[in-house]
């Protein structure tokens, strides 16, 4: 029996948000950039503003009613999202500025306990920077090497080969959920079983994916899993590490300071268990709190419906574009999320983000740390518009216009 979704009623929903309010060079702007942080609606700003008008104080430090109060909303938002997820316990949630700090982490202290000289770190071609950058460190100091999972001209992963690349020199796979070029959905929970199956831990970059999907991390059984806020309708300065609770607790901490610690003498520090040994200093509870904010605004709405509202605008969006003469899509993978890169010929995409943001519409250009991807597709560049559950069809209209303008002023 086939269950059909109530819509969304976006017009309410566009009230929570004040900046798709504001004039751009005398247009109503057109937020069409999501990808890169999305906005933050009414409810999330106003809880953090709570926060730090009538709650604001240290957490876990203090004997105050003020700072257990605190350090209940804190822990309460770390709940939320450890159900958000799917994960076992709140011992495996690990609060961090954002998804590339938690990458870092997992690079740092897994990675540095896994890898020795002679081994291989396994990446796919379409990571971004963040899930680049860490392992290539880690493989200069280790002398390890990396590994590439190719990619075929749709933006889909190649994994005909992957069991032959799997080795037994291989100790860590790095996968991106969603492709924050390509919009690319990874088939990760295949791709972890046959990790698995090698005895290889996988470490997911889910950034893209949280905003889009429902994402159950003991299902997919990722061995890491890491997003940021602000990608999620909440705020910048927060991030989650989701590991599994034994790579947690084996890891050594990567940060020292106050919180962190058991005991401290001239002789030994003795430390936390997980997750608190993983986070060193004051931590950003306004932000945690305001993440906690936004993950109950996007459950209220429902993940399911916002999945089919942004499928249904990426579809409109991608036949629109398609028709207009010289425009490529960059990325045509059969699962796709909310992500639309695209090239015209003969304008260079920082030329098209100018014009657009002429035109009040909002979009990203650039290579979107994701220099690698660019390279596979002999590109410099993109420009990117990118969706959420607050965009319209008459936005995707505007877009359009604005880039036949632009093709007709390059003429």
């Amino acid at each position: 029996m086939t269950t059909t979704l109530q819509p969304l009623d976006i017009q309410a929903i566009r009230r929570d948000f004040p900046l798709l309010s504001r004039v751009f060079h005398g247009k109503p702007v057109v937020y069409l950039d999501s990808a890169v942080s999305g906005q933050m609606p009414l409810p999330v700003i106003e809880r953090m503003s709570h926060y730090e008008r009538e709650e604001h104080t240290n957490v876990h430090r203090g004997v105050s009613t003020l700072s257990q109060e605190a350090t209940d909303r804190y822990e309460e938002a770390r709940e939320k999202v450890r159900g958000f997820l799917g994960a076992a316990s709140t011992r495996e949630i690990v609060w961090t500025r954002g998804t590339t700090e938690a990458l870092n982490l997992v690079a740092q202290s897994f990675g540095r306990m896994v890898v020795q000289e002679g081994d291989e770190i396994l990446l796919s071609a379409m990571e971004h920077h963040a899930n680049i950058v860490p392992w290539q460190m880690l493989a200069q100091e280790k002398g390890a090497t990396i590994k590439v999972i190719p990619m075929n001209d749709a933006g889909e992963l190649i994994l005909d080969g992957l069991d032959e690349l799997i080795t037994a020199r291989t100790k860590v796979l790095g996968l991106v959920h969603v492709s924050n070029v390509l919009g690319t959905i990874n088939p990760v929970k295949e791709i972890i079983a046959r990790a698995h199956a090698k005895g290889v831990p996988v470490v997911v970059d889910g950034a893209q994916a949280v905003p889009h999907l429902a994402v159950d991390v003991r299902d997919l059984d990722a061995d890491f899993y890491a997003f940021s806020g602000h990608k999620l309708s909440g705020p910048t300065g927060i991030g989650v590490l989701y590991g599994k609770l034994a790579h947690l607790e084996a890891m050594p901490p990567w940060q020292g300071g106050g919180s962190m610690i058991r005991s401290v003498s001239w002789e030994k520090t003795t430390y936390m268990p997980a997750p608190g040994k993983f986070e060193a200093g004051t931590p950003p509870i306004a932000a945690a709190i305001g993440l906690g904010a936004a993950l109950d605004y996007v459950q209220a709405l429902g993940l399911d419906r916002i999945a089919a509202h942004e499928h249904e605008l990426l579809a409109y969006a991608t036949a629109k574009l398609s028709a207009l003469p010289g425009l490529r899509v960059i990325g045509n993978a059969k699962e796709k999320a909310s992500v639309l890169s695209f090239v015209v010929d003969g304008i260079h995409p920082h030329d098209m983000g100018s014009l657009l943001d002429g035109e009040g519409v909002v979009v990203r250009a650039g290579h979107h740390c994701a220099q690698p991807v660019m390279t596979r597709f002999c590109i410099p560049a993109t420009t990117r518009a990118s969706f959420a559950y607050f965009n319209t069809r008459e936005e995707v209209d505007i877009l359009v216009s604005a880039i036949q303008k632009a093709i007709e002023l390059f003429k």
